[in-house]
């Protein structure tokens, strides 16, 4: 995970600070679009946060796990990254 760490961590406290100021401007009452601006700023950048932890893991865990005769826990790396693809699918 550490190749891109500086970037996820980046993204998740701009995340943060976006959902804060959503959080003010709903208190504020302010225009429904800008919110949703706002939110959809935050969306894009959890999704790229999602890939570059999803492109990590299978550079080095995922990776890894392929390369030893471990059958189980090859199959168990296999159902770790269908189990996530399909929740990012929902």
């Amino acid at each position: 995970m550490k190749a891109n760490h500086e970037k996820i961590s980046t993204n998740f406290k701009k995340a943060q600070s976006h959902l804060a100021t959503i959080v003010g401007m709903l208190e504020a009452d302010k225009y429904c679009i800008d919110i949703m601006q706002q939110n959809l700023a935050v969306l894009g950048l959890l999704k790229s946060a999602h890939q570059m932890l999803m492109e990590d893991h299978l550079k080095s865990c995922f990776s890894h796990a392929m390369m030893t005769s471990q059958e189980k826990k090859q199959q168990e790396m296999i159902e770790e990254i269908l189990k996530v693809s399909k929740m990012v699918n929902k």
